[in-house]
């Protein structure tokens, strides 16, 4: 069976560590909303200021798109899909596709995000990530984890929960 999972959490959760290792060890692509950013995007987050939404629509249409091609033979993505808005845009017409929410602590996501000093999105935006986000409700199929443990214990938590649909 192919899985087509879609990693969604705060800047910081651990969503390209944890969805690169879910995707390797399910043997399907991975991709990094990150990657699908343009540049004006990247730009704007590197001067310390959040998206607005219509920054967000071009770049979740193209998470999408990527979902899209890859239904077939599965995949594993990363969006950030803080907004219940954002996550209907991304799964409408897409009912194979199963979120993963990455959820955990303000200090400790926080303490993460502070220890990439590469990553375009600067710690001072966590706060703006933490007050948008909407968390899913338990009806919307959506795979909570917390990102306390390791990431290979929270794949491993992610492998059982997609083997239970």
């Amino acid at each position: 069976m192919s899985h087509l999972v879609l990693v969604m959490g705060v800047s910081g959760a651990g969503k390209s560590t944890v969805g690169s290792l879910l995707a390797e060890r399910l043997g399907v692509p991975f991709a990094d909303a990150d990657n699908f950013h343009p540049p004006a995007n990247i730009a704007k987050m590197s001067r310390g200021e959040p998206l607005t939404d219509e920054d967000r629509w071009p770049w979740l249409d193209a998470i999408g798109a990527w979902l899209d091609a890859h239904a077939p033979g599965g995949g594993v993505a990363t969006c950030s899909a803080l907004k219940r808005a954002y996550r209907d845009r991304l799964l409408a017409g897409r009912p194979a596709v199963r979120l993963l929410h990455l959820s955990g602590d303000p200090a400790l996501i926080g303490a993460r995000q502070a220890a990439r000093p590469d990553h375009f999105m600067p710690p001072s935006l966590m706060a703006s990530q933490f007050a948008t986000l909407e968390p899913p409700a338990p009806d919307d199929r959506t795979i909570v984890l917390s990102v306390e443990p390791p990431p290979e214990d929270i794949v491993k938590a992610a492998l059982a929960a997609l083997a239970n649909p």
